[in-house]
């Protein structure tokens, strides 16, 4: 997704629903215990209270537990202000940020890169490495060409995206990670971390909740989430996953204790055209919008992995998505694909198999197969 300035609002209360995709599980609503002093008194209900803020060109919200919201502020405040550093560090849509700098100066030669950028860096050049080539922070110049960054959403002539595809490849890239030092080998190259940075950003937020004693959250941007604890209601917490043709919100569920999860898909970011829908996620291989799969849903132990690990199963198709998904040991996938007669194939982890629950009103419209 594309970056851009933040703003913030005003916090608010959540009784039984999360914004964006989480839900919570129907049940007993536990309660803070009291002091010996005040043992006659009754114990406030914890409850979910979620702090919204704009930020990398979405909502963020971070949802925490407790029975008293002006104790947890604070803290919320803290972490807004870790996304409102990953944004400016990280957007692609100002000339002050860090990815801005490199773009105008790497070309010239070794430049130094700020840590926590240079951390992203590392992971998504080590994504693309293990991926086949299907993660490519370099893609950026492909993604303007279409107009999903700067611009309207369209399909550019052959000769604009054969001129977009010669300046993107990790290849060209020259990171030093000893050094810290990034160049570029063409002038032409952009890089853009709107696919991983999200679930950088969401970690260290989640991070440094737990930092201010903070144990039961939600950390939510844009369905980058990171699972702290449990809900008010449960043991965990239950997360919406959207229907990938929009037929209704959420087609099943997943509960998620102390994890991680992230989706790609063709939710937001299409152009359509031609008798034909393309989406944002390009196939850096090829140089064209990826097709094949609707949608990736990945369950990790970090929301920094599932954020790298979504794109490129997305652009490698569902029968290598499934064969990488089993090959990693820290990434769970649910992956959708097309199917017949109306009913698309969710492909679940069996290792997600108790914990994946469809929907009664999708049942005549997915059909869940375990692998």
């Amino acid at each position: 997704m594309d970056f851009e300035r933040h703003g913030r609002r005003a916090p608010r209360i959540v009784a039984a629903t999360l914004v964006a995709l989480a839900t919570m599980i129907a049940g007993l609503t536990p309660t803070v215990p009291g002091n010996d002093a005040a043992a006659a008194a009754p114990a406030s209900p914890e409850r979910a209270v979620t702090f919204s803020m704009r930020t990398m060109g979405t909502y963020a919200n971070i949802t925490i537990v407790t029975a008293d919201s002006a104790r947890v502020e604070p803290a919320a405040r803290i972490a807004q202000n870790v996304l409102a550093r990953v944004d400016s560090l990280m957007s692609n849509w100002t000339t002050t940020s860090e990815v801005a700098r490199l773009n105008r100066e790497c070309a010239a030669g070794p430049v130094h890169v700020q840590p926590e950028v240079a951390r992203v860096i590392a992971a998504a050049l080590d994504v693309w490495r293990g991926s086949a080539g299907t993660f490519d922070i370099t893609v950026e110049p492909l993604v303007r060409a279409w107009g999903f960054i700067g611009g309207t959403p369209h399909v550019p002539t052959d000769s604009a995206a054969t001129a977009a595809f010669r300046r993107v490849g990790a290849r060209q890239l020259r990171f030093d990670v000893v050094a810290g030092t990034l160049a570029y080998d063409n002038p032409g190259v952009r890089i853009d971390l709107g696919g991983i940075a999200k679930g950088y950003a969401v970690d260290v937020a989640a991070e440094s909740l737990a930092a201010h004693g903070v144990t039961n959250a939600l950390v939510d941007l844009t369905g980058n989430m990171m699972a702290l604890g449990h809900s008010p209601t449960s043991d965990g917490w239950r997360i919406g996953i959207r229907d990938p043709r929009d037929r209704m919100p959420y087609f099943a569920h997943i509960l998620l204790r102390g994890e991680g999860i992230s989706t790609s898909g063709k939710y937001q970011q299409f152009v359509a055209a031609n008798g034909r829908t393309y989406g944002h996620i390009m196939d850096p291989r090829t140089g064209r919008p990826s097709e094949g799969l609707l949608a990736v849903t990945l369950v990790t132990r970090s929301a920094f992995v599932a954020d790298s690990w979504d794109t490129p199963l997305f652009v490698l198709g569902a029968a290598a998505a499934r064969a990488k998904a089993k090959e990693r040991d820290d990434i769970q996938a649910v992956l959708v694909t097309p199917g017949r007669a109306g009913t698309d194939t969710v492909w679940v982890e069996s290792s997600l198999e108790g914990r994946f629950l469809l929907e009664p009103a999708a049942r005549s419209l997915f059909e869940v197969v375990y692998f």
